[in-house]
């Protein structure tokens, strides 16, 4: 019977490579090269990696998914994924980060891991004066807006596990135009909208959250090293 290979990235306290791509990623390409790399994660072929992105505007299906929460299907492409969830909506103006880690390890359960990234995006947010809450039932981060007592979701969270390999992550919003969130019920919560640190008064460059991002996972993941963003099909076809 052939043994898989021992996960010696991880075994030696292997660093978590960090990458950003600094133009539009499309959606399907993305996937792909993040599936290529949990199997080699998995395989102990390749280190850990957090995955910093935009996409091109989009719409995106998750496996709890109903058809009626879809409001205008013409409005974006619709691509089912396997991550868990409904529907949500990617773009540009809003920082995609997936966190392709080893859950198993690092974790010992999915439950814990969740409440790392909550934490994570909590303590970023806190960065910018920005106070992110959980609330029960309802996955991802929640900001109020005081003066109407309102509660807009800021941050979303969507996972899936392949041999305890994390496939997805996390999506923040920092400027995207929430208009296009029109198009669905986000998440299947239709009682609450979604907001932006762009509309709460925080204006900032992508760059800055990144570095934030970037040390507040330090602070709770541990050291990250600098890598080169997956390469794509598209970015692949390009090169020739």
């Amino acid at each position: 019977m052939q043994q898989h290979p021992v996960r010696s990235h991880l075994a030696d306290g292997g660093t978590v490579e960090w990458a950003v791509s600094r133009h539009p990623v499309g959606y399907l390409d993305a996937i792909a090269a993040m599936e290529a790399r949990v199997a080699r994660i998995a395989a102990g072929e390749a280190p850990e990696l957090v995955w910093l992105l935009e996409h091109p505007p989009i719409y995106t299906a998750g496996t709890s998914a109903r058809s009626g929460e879809l409001l205008t299907p013409d409005r974006f492409p619709v691509i089912p994924t396997g991550r868990g969830g409904k529907f949500t909506y990617h773009g540009p103006g809003q920082r995609v980060a997936y966190v392709l880690l080893d859950v198993k390890q690092r974790f010992g359960d999915v439950r814990s891991f969740v409440g790392a990234l909550e934490n994570w995006l909590i303590d970023t947010l806190a960065e910018f004066g920005v106070k992110g809450e959980r609330r029960q039932g309802r996955v991802g981060i929640w900001v109020c807006d005081g003066a109407q007592g309102a509660e807009d979701k800021i941050a979303a969270i969507g996972l899936r596990l392949k041999r305890w390999v994390s496939l997805h992550g996390i999506s923040l919003n920092v400027s995207p135009d929430l208009s296009h969130y029109e198009g669905i019920v986000p998440c299947g919560i239709a009682e609450h909208g979604v907001t932006s640190l762009a509309r709460l008064g925080h204006a900032l460059p992508m760059e800055i959250v990144d570095k934030v991002l970037k040390r507040q996972f330090e602070h709770r993941f541990g050291a990250t090293d600098p890598a080169d963003a997956p390469a794509t099909q598209r970015a692949r076809l390009a090169a020739h």
